[in-house]
């Protein structure tokens, strides 16, 4: 199989890229990205040798673009879609962006998938396109209620996949993932920036009053389940990716305390919560389970745990992203100071 992998140089990008090459030895990967701040060949570095692997930086939404990299390959039997906006934070500050690459971008991909006849398109989503749920787990059947830029313009995306299966039976399918965590993750979400915080005796920023739930899922599993989807699924289907580990903002926070030996007290700073911050996901994936045979495998406190100390074994990664680049601090200057 060879696949045209969009936004493989981000965070899941990049994990599904080097499992997928790892798993199968006769897969071949072309992956494109247009390296927007979040996206960084470092992920890539561990297979950036391997002759099944090749980098094409382009834009989703630019079609020439496109064709030209497929074209290249010598055509694709599938392509899986990451290539988006994904921070809900920067979605609120800077929405524009997130509706030209999650709407505009994938409505290009939808039209290369119908014009070219490839094969299989897989949309890669979030579980934050069903909204807040205070009890219960959302399943693929559920009404949208995205709140925030980011899943709005998410949500756009997967309507516009599951419309085009509808009208032109293009070979699409979609999955919904929960909060993803693991080894490089670009250093703005909870996890990444907490940890990378406390690393450099600085402080933690807690939204509100840290109670806002989430359902983790280990970067691996999140790969293998879309994997799952990509060879297994039916088309025109949605398929729930979630860890089954529902922890608070505060429960996340006194993990990465306790395993670097520091004090809440001292290291904690809670800060006033960003506009909108639904309070709980939660997603059923009852569905990939019976349909798909997947399952989550990677046990939540050993993989935080071996998060934690891959960022801290690998601050070369991190801390030219946090101390080099002008981007990441005039983010973190306008976000958080702001919030103070």
């Amino acid at each position: 199989m060879r696949l045209l992998v969009c936004g493989g140089a981000g965070f899941i990008g990049s994990a599904f890229v080097r499992r997928m090459l790892a798993k199968h030895a006769d897969w071949e990967i072309v992956c494109f990205d247009k390296l927007t701040y979040a996206g960084n060949l470092d992920n890539l570095l561990p297979v950036a040798q391997d002759p099944r692997y090749s980098f094409v930086r382009g834009d989703i939404g630019d079609r020439p673009a496109v064709d030209a990299a497929i074209d290249a390959a010598g055509g694709v039997d599938a392509i899986v879609n990451f290539a988006a906006e994904t921070h809900v934070d920067r979605s609120i500050a800077e929405p524009e962006a997130f509706l030209q690459t999650d709407i505009l971008g994938t409505h290009t991909l939808l039209e290369v998938v119908r014009e070219r006849s490839i094969g299989r398109m897989l949309q890669v989503s979030t579980d934050e396109v069903y909204g807040s749920i205070e009890t219960g787990s959302f399943c693929e059947t559920d009404r949208i209620q995205a709140s925030s830029p980011y899943s709005a313009s998410k949500a756009g995306g997967d309507l516009q996949v599951l419309a085009y299966h509808t009208t032109y039976g293009a070979p699409v399918l979609v999955t919904r993932g929960s909060n993803t965590y693991g080894p490089y993750q670009y250093p703005e979400k909870l996890i990444p920036l907490f940890v990378t915080n406390a690393l450099e005796g600085g402080q933690l920023p807690l939204y509100g009053d840290g109670l806002n739930v989430r359902d983790w899922l280990h970067v691996d599993d999140h790969a293998d389940g879309i994997e799952a989807a990509l060879l297994l699924g039916q088309l025109g289907e949605v398929y729930n990716i979630g860890g089954g580990n529902e922890r608070t903002n505060r429960e996340i926070t006194t993990i990465i305390l306790d395993e670097l030996g520091l004090d809440w007290d001292t290291t904690v700073r809670q800060v006033t919560d960003r506009p909108g911050h639904d309070r709980r996901y939660s997603i059923s994936c009852a569905k990939a389970r019976e349909q798909l045979g997947w399952q989550p495998a990677v046990d939540f406190a050993d993989g935080l745990r071996d998060t934690i100390r891959w960022y801290r074994d690998n601050e070369w990664w991190w801390s030219k992203i946090k101390h080099h680049t002008e981007e990441f601090a005039d983010w973190r200057k306008r976000w958080y100071d702001e919030r103070s």
